[in-house]
């Protein structure tokens, strides 16, 4: 039977899944499969997070690779644990450097903004501190599919038909060995058409057999220096063996009688829990639902020219987080939205495009966990015989001395992707995450907001129609996006722009625990392939 895979004419529902001994939501349906194949191995639910998150590089390799960063939120044993796993730049990259390569901005393509990835180090420090199962075991799954091959999923597809298209017009050879791994026929594999990765493979268990080891310091990170050589890149194999994941204490912000937690900067967390701490000094938003998003749509705003300006490493940040979150500032700022559309511009606070994942354990463990190669298969760069692409994170850094964010060596820039948790006096709630670049800090807005304030199940909020606003007074639109709301909001002084499709609006999950039950309640993006298993 013929069809198209991509062709939907009609509205399609999808109801809150509900389990009770583990439920493990992320975005391809394959990659869910290997956490709940590990949960019921006996792993837990950092296990599980562990072997999904290494089995989405195979099957989604569109968004992430073994060459990723990656941050993680830890719910175990009743407390929170934060892990940075977001790589610096190389110890050669400097402005002078970059400059001297013709280059008056960092490039968002090549070897240039590659900085030292993050994922491989950080499932093995997961794993270590909270694991269960052996790590070679996590990585089994994942190892299988990259052997014997999946079918491609309908999103993974289009977004690699992009890639392909972005690509091909490349004179720059260090992006040759990307077509001879991902479209060795002269094309991105279409919907259903079977995919395999051996190279991957061979990757995944150098890296289970040595507990990441491979990747840093042995064979793996050979071939990353000799490739950076060979094509003028400045990561080296020394900046990989420096490298150590960090663990870090989430902040977070009160809202609706619920904490809301997200990784510290470099991570943009800080932008979502700035424009709900707006909100919740605005009170609660009553019944008018145009006066409801244009105050969230107002505070996403003020947070991101905020965290635009300020966010980057965490000691090199202008105002520390503690002022951009304190009580007084943020009331100042709330008190900047009025009826009309703002013109944003940050403030003052100091005085004198990845894939998401969300698992839990029937013992109350949780992980909110994200990883991503940043703009799709990120630098275009593939590392010949190893199956890795790389992140181009560097292409955030400013080439701008006087930047908050200006390239330095060693230096972790600002980060898009973030895991997001929510706890309610002392107790877990549960996981959430949007993925999608500058669209993550207003989807956490967008789908918490839905949860705490529109009293949504997990389903119901991520099935909402989503805005995203992108610069001054514009927001876009999803196509299904109410018109009678959209005419409203335009009378307010927004310029909106209505899409013609829904990618750019972030795909997210949702897991939630009753705490006297103990079931849990999850919900999956229906914007991509994305699947919520319960056990």
């Amino acid at each position: 039977m013929q069809h198209d895979a991509h062709y939907y004419p009609s509205p399609s529902r999808r109801m809150a899944t509900y389990g009770n001994r583990g439920m493990v939501a992320t975005s391809q349906s394959l990659g869910a499969q290997a956490g709940m194949q590990i949960l019921q191995q006996g792993g837990n639910a950092v296990d599980a997070a562990i072997a999904t998150a290494a089995a989405l590089t195979v099957v989604e390799p569109t968004s992430n690779g073994l060459g990723s960063d990656a941050f993680a939120i830890v719910w175990i044993d009743g407390k929170l644990h934060g892990l940075n796993a977001s790589g610096p730049a190389p110890r050669a990259a400097t402005i002078e450097a970059v400059k001297a390569l013709g280059h008056e901005r960092m490039p968002e393509q090549g070897v240039l903004p590659v900085t030292v990835p993050g994922a491989p180090a950080a499932w093995a420090a997961l794993s270590e501190r909270f694991g269960k199962l052996a790590f070679a075991d996590l990585l089994a799954p994942a190892i299988a599919l990259a052997e014997q091959g999946f079918p491609v999923s309908p999103t993974v597809s289009r977004m690699w038909e992009d890639a392909f298209e972005a690509y091909r017009g490349s004179n720059d050879s260090a992006l040759r060995p990307w077509f001879d791994v991902f479209a060795p026929d002269g094309r991105a594999p279409r919907a259903g058409e079977r995919w395999a990765a051996p190279d991957h493979a061979y990757s995944l268990r150098a890296i289970a057999a040595t507990h990441g080891k491979a990747f840093y310091r042995g064979e793996l990170a050979e071939r990353i220096d000799t490739f950076f050589r060979k094509h003028g890149g400045l990561l080296r194999r020394e900046d990989l063996a420096a490298f150590e994941p960090e663990w870090v204490e989430p902040i977070g912000t009160r809202y609706r009688g619920h904490d809301i937690w997200e990784i510290p900067p470099n991570g943009s967390g800080l932008i979502a829990l700035q424009a709900l701490g707006m909100l919740e000094r605005l009170g609660e938003e009553g019944r008018d639902p145009v006066e409801t998003l244009h105050r969230r749509i107002e505070a996403t705003k003020l947070g991101y020219v905020d965290g635009l300006r300020y966010v980057t490493e965490r000691d090199a940040m202008g105002p520390s987080v503690e002022q951009l979150l304190a009580d007084d500032y943020l009331q100042v700022r709330a008190n900047l939205i009025g009826q009309q559309a703002l013109e944003p511009k940050h403030g003052n606070p100091i005085r004198g495009g990845t894939v998401y994942l969300a698992t839990a354990d029937g013992d109350g463990n949780m992980v909110s966990f994200i990883q991503s190669n940043y703009m799709g298969f990120g630098s275009g760069v593939v590392v010949p015989g190893t199956g890795i692409s790389l992140q181009n994170r560097g292409c955030s850094f400013s080439l701008d001395p006087g930047h908050a964010n200006a390239l330095a060596p060693g230096k972790r820039t600002y980060h898009t992707i973030i895991p997001g948790f929510i706890t309610r006096n002392g107790a877990a709630v549960g996981p959430f995450g949007v993925m999608g670049g500058f669209m993550q800090p207003q989807g956490h807005v967008q789908v918490v907001s839905a949860m705490l304030d529109d009293r949504l199940n997990p389903q119901a909020a991520l099935d909402l129609p989503r805005w995203k606003w992108t610069r001054d007074r514009t927001v876009e639109v999803e196509p299904h996006f109410p018109d009678h709301l959209a005419q409203a909001l335009a009378r307010r002084g927004h310029r909106i722009v209505k899409r013609a499709d829904s990618l750019s609006f972030g795909r997210s999950q949702v897991i939630l625990r009753d705490s006297d039950s103990g079931v849990l309640c999850g919900g999956t993006e229906p914007r991509t392939d994305g699947a919520v298993l319960a056990w």
